[in-house]
């Protein structure tokens, strides 16, 4: 029993040492092999591969998308106001032997390209760009990070602005714009509404200017709409047409002209007797004489 211990345990190594020449790839999964510290063209797929250890070595890459969230930047933008800036980066590997052969460690490589390329765009354009025209500053971000880790053979697919922090006195100012402009906004709704009103009433009077009766029945409706309401004494004025009937005699002439008429009557015959007395008096005489 003791002669065949060793036997056993040398079988059992050597066991070990062939199965840990297995390597199985997933389907989302790729390696790039090394023999003797040389690498063999092409890469593996997925699969079942046996690799003799310590000659060959294999370094697995994960096809699925990456998602890395780049932690908040502080960013002076173009007009001079510090903010802070985070933002999402997703990637992944195109082509795994150049993501293996060109780059230490790509993913820690596009991390880092992720937020320096963040600062200098969000640098180089205005507040107000940032807060208004997300999607053309993301479509610079995946521009300019693609360009770089291209070389890598890593693809970014899609890079999204998450928050932009501004300081307290910037909100303020921004609350007092915001406020400013929805006061503007209405007052010139206020003042189109009033220019409406006003043309219509305009056409109002136009169309009750050829019509006075109309007027009256507007005036009486109105003395009905507010008697009805409540029993209340009512100060109300009251228009000079309905008093024009009372003012016409019956030959169809207004009173009033007939009132200047005859007042102008009465001072053309004052004028005239004042002229007599005037000649009597120079003349003595001749009026006893008559």
């Amino acid at each position: 029993m003791s002669i065949n211990s060793p036997l056993i345990v040398v079988a059992f190594l050597a066991l070990v040492y062939v199965a840990s020449w297995v390597r199985i790839l997933r389907e989302y999964e790729t390696a790039v092999v090394f023999r003797l510290g040389r690498v063999l063209y092409p890469a593996r797929g997925p699969g079942l591969y046996m690799l003799i250890w310590p000659i060959y070595r294999m370094v697995r890459v994960s096809l699925r998308t990456h998602v890395h969230d780049v932690p908040s930047q502080d960013v002076i933008t173009r007009d001079n106001v510090s903010i802070k800036v985070n933002a999402v980066v997703y990637y992944r590997v195109a082509e795994p032997l150049r993501a293996i052969l060109e780059v230490e460690d790509y993913t820690y490589a596009t991390h880092e390209l992720s937020q320096t390329t963040l600062r200098s765009i969000a640098g180089q354009v205005l507040l107000d760009d940032l807060l208004s025209d997300r999607e053309r500053i993301n479509q610079q971000l995946q521009e300019a990070i693609d360009l770089q880790a291209a070389a890598w053979g890593v693809q970014v697919e899609l890079v999204e602005l998450k928050h932009v922090d501004l300081p307290e006195h910037m909100k303020r100012a921004m609350a007092k714009e915001a406020e400013a402009e929805r006061e503007r906004r209405a007052k010139y709704i206020h003042s189109c509404g009033e220019l409406q009103a006003a043309e219509q009433l305009s056409l109002a009077a136009q169309q009750l200017e050829g019509h006075p009766m109309a007027m009256q029945m507007r005036f009486l409706q109105t003395l009905v709409q507010v008697g009805a309401e409540n029993n209340s004494t009512i100060v109300f004025p009251i228009p000079i047409d309905l008093l024009k009937p009372m003012l016409t005699d019956q030959t169809g002439v207004s009173s009033s002209r007939a009132l200047d008429a005859l007042l102008h009557r009465g001072v053309s015959e004052l004028n005239r007797s004042d002229a007599s007395t005037e000649s009597g008096s120079d003349g003595e005489p001749g009026s006893a004489k008559h």
